[in-house]
């Protein structure tokens, strides 16, 4: 005998009511990453070299910011503009990598929608930052080469003031446009990204809706940054290239200037190029393993991050010569301080 139950009727229509309406709002507030699917099973041995990457960053970079700001000398525009490159670099590792290293050994995967959304402007904003220094260095070196009269009046406290301004409203802007562009959108599928951080297109790539807003914004990234601060960086580099080339300088001079600049651009276009792919994979739907868009996305912050302080570093005669001065100041202070009173008294009484 069938008992026809009104209030269970209207329940289950209400549920079914009330299940279709959450299928067309419903929105994830949380997201897992999954970087490097094919090597779930090797996770934890995942963390040893990008660990040892990290601490290089932050072991480097620190060094490089510490002599230039000991040494009275390299207290300069071209000198204040690397250690600000530093600084930019371990702030912009240590966005990511963290979360990374807890994600890989304690399979702490999850971030909330918010917690994404910040971390994927203070990653891009940082990444704009440092090629709004590239540039600037670049610049710095065409005026103190190539004009060398005007470089006090051209490079000075007012370039710098200029040189941040002109950072904050190019950088600021975009990516918070970016990011808003990006919070907007409803997550009502998969809420997966196929990353180890919050990349912009990994995670506009799970959105439900439209996302030709975000596609032009993340093209306009490229635009605004690669299509107008790579060629300014190339052409000034190629100027200073041609002025010593042509200057009455011995060979062995001429060849460092070359391999100076020619190792520089290596690595800023290592930076542009890296980042650029990996911009461009999802906006042209250039099908790249989910391994090696990852991989990629990982170099385009690491690489740089650790290898700047040798280029910038170790590489710069004045850096490395403030280095040894430090090193040395502090030998002479350490023996200073082993020598105690009672050790003096001997040698005045038992003179050499």
């Amino acid at each position: 005998m069938k008992v026809f139950c009104l209030d269970c009727y209207c329940s289950g229509e209400a549920g079914a009511m009330l299940d279709a309406s959450l299928g067309n709002n419903f929105s994830h507030s949380t997201f897992v990453f999954r970087g490097f699917p094919e090597l779930q099973k090797h996770r934890r041995l995942l963390a040893l070299p990008f660990s040892a990457s990290y601490l290089s960053v932050l072991l480097g970079n620190s060094l490089v910011v510490y002599v230039i700001r000991s040494v009275e000398s390299l207290h300069s525009p071209m000198y204040l503009l690397i250690c600000t490159l530093c600084i930019v670099d371990v702030l912009m590792v240590t966005a990511i990598v963290p979360k990374m290293l807890l994600s890989l050994l304690f399979d702490r995967d999850e971030i909330s929608l918010a917690g994404c959304l910040t971390q994927m402007f203070f990653t891009h904003f940082l990444s704009s930052l440092e090629s709004t220094l590239l540039l600037a260095m670049a610049l710095d070196r065409y005026v103190a080469i190539c004009q060398p009269l005007r470089y006090t009046e051209l490079i000075g406290p007012s370039m710098f003031v200029k040189l941040l301004l002109f950072t904050l409203v190019r950088s600021g802007s975009i990516m918070a446009t970016l990011v808003g562009l990006a919070g907007s959108l409803r997550f009502c599928g998969s809420n997966t990204i196929q990353h180890y951080y919050c990349d912009h297109m990994a995670l506009v790539s799970l959105a439900c809706d439209s996302t030709d807003k975000s596609n032009a914004a993340g093209l306009a990234v490229i635009v605004c940054f690669v299509g107008v601060d790579i060629p300014l960086i190339f052409l000034s580099y190629m100027k200073i290239l041609s002025v010593v080339l042509k200057a009455a300088v011995a060979d062995e001079d001429r060849w460092k200037a070359f391999h100076t600049c020619g190792t520089h651009l290596i690595v800023m276009m290592c930076f542009y190029l890296v980042g650029s792919v990996t911009f461009l994979s999802h906006n042209l739907n250039i099908p790249l393993p989910t391994d090696v868009n990852t991989f990629m996305g990982l170099m385009y912050i690491l690489f740089p991050a650790t290898v700047n302080p040798v280029i910038y570093g170790v590489r710069t005669k004045e850096i490395r010569n403030g280095f040894f001065r430090i090193f040395k100041r502090r030998r002479k202070t350490i023996k200073m301080v082993k020598v105690s009173p009672a050790d003096k008294q001997q040698v005045r009484r038992f003179p050499a």
